[in-house]
Protein backbone atom coordinates (compact mmCIF):
# COMPACT_ATOMS: atom_id res chain seq x y z
CA UNK A 1 0.00 0.00 0.00
CA UNK A 2 1.18 3.28 -0.74
CA UNK A 3 1.17 6.58 0.96
CA UNK A 4 0.07 9.63 -0.07
CA UNK A 5 1.32 12.81 1.51
CA UNK A 6 -0.15 16.11 1.07
CA UNK A 7 1.30 18.65 -0.78
CA UNK A 8 1.15 22.67 0.09
CA UNK A 9 -1.92 22.71 -2.40
CA UNK A 10 -4.08 19.83 -0.81
CA UNK A 11 -3.39 21.54 2.86
CA UNK A 12 -4.30 25.09 1.53
CA UNK A 13 -7.38 23.43 -0.02
CA UNK A 14 -8.15 21.71 3.19
CA UNK A 15 -8.05 24.68 5.09
CA UNK A 16 -9.78 26.51 2.84
CA UNK A 17 -12.85 24.41 2.79
CA UNK A 18 -13.12 24.25 6.91
CA UNK A 19 -13.13 27.49 6.57
CA UNK A 20 -15.78 27.76 4.31
CA UNK A 21 -18.09 25.34 6.53
CA UNK A 22 -17.96 27.47 9.28
CA UNK A 23 -15.24 25.49 11.31
CA UNK A 24 -12.76 27.35 13.92
CA UNK A 25 -9.47 27.02 15.38
CA UNK A 26 -9.98 25.08 19.16
CA UNK A 27 -8.69 27.94 21.56
CA UNK A 28 -6.95 24.77 23.67
CA UNK A 29 -6.53 21.08 22.98
CA UNK A 30 -7.73 19.45 26.38
CA UNK A 31 -10.91 18.15 26.48
CA UNK A 32 -13.31 20.14 28.90
CA UNK A 33 -14.10 17.48 31.73
CA UNK A 34 -17.14 20.26 33.39
CA UNK A 35 -14.94 20.51 36.28
CA UNK A 36 -12.58 23.17 37.13
CA UNK A 37 -9.16 22.62 37.33
CA UNK A 38 -7.42 23.07 41.12
CA UNK A 39 -4.54 24.22 42.25
CA UNK A 40 -3.93 20.59 44.15
CA UNK A 41 -0.13 21.79 45.10
CA UNK A 42 -1.25 24.57 47.04
CA UNK A 43 -4.09 22.89 48.53
CA UNK A 44 -1.86 20.04 49.56
CA UNK A 45 0.76 22.15 50.81
CA UNK A 46 -1.62 23.74 53.09
CA UNK A 47 -3.35 20.98 54.38
CA UNK A 48 0.27 19.36 55.17
CA UNK A 49 0.90 22.49 56.82
CA UNK A 50 -2.36 22.26 58.99
CA UNK A 51 -1.61 18.83 59.85
CA UNK A 52 2.46 19.62 60.78
CA UNK A 53 1.35 22.80 62.83
CA UNK A 54 -1.76 21.60 64.62
CA UNK A 55 -1.37 19.63 68.17
CA UNK A 56 -3.40 16.65 68.92
CA UNK A 57 -5.71 19.19 70.88
CA UNK A 58 -9.15 19.78 68.63
CA UNK A 59 -10.25 23.12 67.40
CA UNK A 60 -13.35 22.59 69.27
CA UNK A 61 -15.17 22.83 65.80
CA UNK A 62 -15.57 18.65 65.28
CA UNK A 63 -16.17 16.65 67.47
CA UNK A 64 -13.40 14.13 69.11
CA UNK A 65 -15.49 12.56 71.79
CA UNK A 66 -17.94 9.83 71.25
CA UNK A 67 -19.45 8.47 68.05
CA UNK A 68 -22.29 6.74 66.88
CA UNK A 69 -21.04 3.77 65.42
CA UNK A 70 -22.02 2.96 61.67
CA UNK A 71 -21.44 -0.13 59.51
CA UNK A 72 -19.49 -0.70 56.67
CA UNK A 73 -22.46 -0.72 54.25
CA UNK A 74 -24.92 1.57 56.10
CA UNK A 75 -26.40 4.82 53.83
CA UNK A 76 -25.26 7.96 55.51
CA UNK A 77 -27.39 11.11 55.32
CA UNK A 78 -28.47 14.47 57.04
CA UNK A 79 -30.19 17.76 56.11
CA UNK A 80 -30.98 20.51 57.90
CA UNK A 81 -34.26 21.07 58.31
CA UNK A 82 -35.39 23.76 56.37
CA UNK A 83 -33.73 22.22 53.27
CA UNK A 84 -35.91 21.81 50.32
CA UNK A 85 -36.79 17.78 49.04
CA UNK A 86 -36.22 18.84 45.94
CA UNK A 87 -32.35 19.49 46.29
CA UNK A 88 -31.63 17.08 48.89
CA UNK A 89 -33.59 14.44 45.93
CA UNK A 90 -30.81 15.54 43.79
CA UNK A 91 -28.19 15.12 45.80
CA UNK A 92 -29.14 11.53 47.09
CA UNK A 93 -29.15 10.43 43.20
CA UNK A 94 -25.85 11.96 42.63
CA UNK A 95 -27.53 14.90 40.71
CA UNK A 96 -25.82 17.44 41.81
CA UNK A 97 -22.43 17.77 40.22
CA UNK A 98 -19.47 17.96 42.99
CA UNK A 99 -16.45 20.17 42.20
CA UNK A 100 -13.78 19.05 44.38
CA UNK A 101 -13.20 15.75 46.85
CA UNK A 102 -11.18 14.62 49.25
CA UNK A 103 -9.86 11.05 50.10
CA UNK A 104 -9.39 10.46 54.13
CA UNK A 105 -6.85 7.03 53.28
CA UNK A 106 -4.09 6.84 55.08
CA UNK A 107 -5.02 9.36 57.47
CA UNK A 108 -4.93 9.19 61.23
CA UNK A 109 -8.13 9.98 63.24
CA UNK A 110 -6.53 13.22 64.07
CA UNK A 111 -5.31 13.76 60.52
CA UNK A 112 -8.07 13.13 58.89
CA UNK A 113 -10.05 15.50 61.30
CA UNK A 114 -8.18 18.31 60.32
CA UNK A 115 -7.81 17.45 56.31
CA UNK A 116 -11.72 17.68 56.49
CA UNK A 117 -12.05 21.09 58.59
CA UNK A 118 -9.35 22.24 55.83
CA UNK A 119 -10.91 20.90 52.91
CA UNK A 120 -14.27 22.43 53.98
CA UNK A 121 -13.35 25.35 54.77
CA UNK A 122 -11.37 25.84 51.65
CA UNK A 123 -14.01 24.87 49.17
CA UNK A 124 -16.28 27.30 51.10
CA UNK A 125 -14.22 30.32 50.76
CA UNK A 126 -13.83 28.95 47.19
CA UNK A 127 -17.84 29.05 46.98
CA UNK A 128 -17.79 26.14 45.92
CA UNK A 129 -21.41 24.14 46.29
CA UNK A 130 -20.60 20.38 46.48
CA UNK A 131 -17.97 18.22 47.50
CA UNK A 132 -16.83 14.52 47.71
CA UNK A 133 -14.97 12.88 50.79
CA UNK A 134 -14.28 9.43 50.63
CA UNK A 135 -13.97 8.16 53.87
CA UNK A 136 -14.15 4.65 53.15
CA UNK A 137 -15.28 1.52 54.77
CA UNK A 138 -12.44 0.08 56.72
CA UNK A 139 -12.34 -1.53 60.26
CA UNK A 140 -10.28 -0.15 62.63
CA UNK A 141 -7.36 -1.84 63.64
CA UNK A 142 -8.81 -1.52 67.50
CA UNK A 143 -12.32 -1.29 66.63
CA UNK A 144 -15.27 -2.98 65.93
CA UNK A 145 -16.76 -0.57 63.40
CA UNK A 146 -15.48 1.78 60.42
CA UNK A 147 -13.69 4.46 62.47
CA UNK A 148 -13.40 7.18 59.58
CA UNK A 149 -16.77 6.50 58.74
CA UNK A 150 -18.28 6.66 61.80
CA UNK A 151 -16.19 10.00 62.63
CA UNK A 152 -17.05 11.87 59.65
CA UNK A 153 -20.38 11.07 60.05
CA UNK A 154 -20.47 12.52 63.20
CA UNK A 155 -18.22 15.53 62.26
CA UNK A 156 -20.37 16.71 59.04
CA UNK A 157 -23.29 16.87 61.51
CA UNK A 158 -21.55 19.51 63.68
CA UNK A 159 -19.90 21.74 60.74
CA UNK A 160 -21.97 25.07 60.61
CA UNK A 161 -21.69 25.29 56.49
CA UNK A 162 -22.87 22.09 55.88
CA UNK A 163 -26.43 21.98 54.90
CA UNK A 164 -26.59 18.08 53.88
CA UNK A 165 -24.42 15.35 53.25
CA UNK A 166 -25.37 11.60 52.18
CA UNK A 167 -23.46 8.33 51.12
CA UNK A 168 -22.37 8.69 47.05
CA UNK A 169 -23.13 6.73 44.48
CA UNK A 170 -22.06 3.54 43.33
CA UNK A 171 -19.41 5.52 40.53
CA UNK A 172 -18.25 8.05 43.15
CA UNK A 173 -17.40 5.58 45.88
CA UNK A 174 -20.89 3.96 47.16
CA UNK A 175 -21.26 3.83 51.34
CA UNK A 176 -17.13 4.69 51.28
CA UNK A 177 -17.99 8.58 50.18
CA UNK A 178 -20.41 10.98 51.10
CA UNK A 179 -21.34 14.10 49.01
CA UNK A 180 -21.59 17.21 51.22
CA UNK A 181 -23.67 19.80 49.81
CA UNK A 182 -22.00 23.20 51.63
CA UNK A 183 -24.04 27.09 52.36
CA UNK A 184 -23.81 29.49 49.67
CA UNK A 185 -22.01 32.24 50.30
CA UNK A 186 -23.73 34.90 52.64
CA UNK A 187 -26.24 32.02 53.83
Amino acid sequence: MTRHLPNDDDISAFRQALQAAGVRRIASNQADLGKPKRNKDAQEARRRAAVESSTTQTSGRTSDGRVEAVRPSEYLEFSVPDLPWRTFSQLKRGQTVWQAGLDLHGYTLEEARIELESFLSDSAAQGLRCVLVVHGKAWGTTSDFPVLKSHTNTWLREWPGVLAFCSATDVDGGTGAVYILLRKRGQ
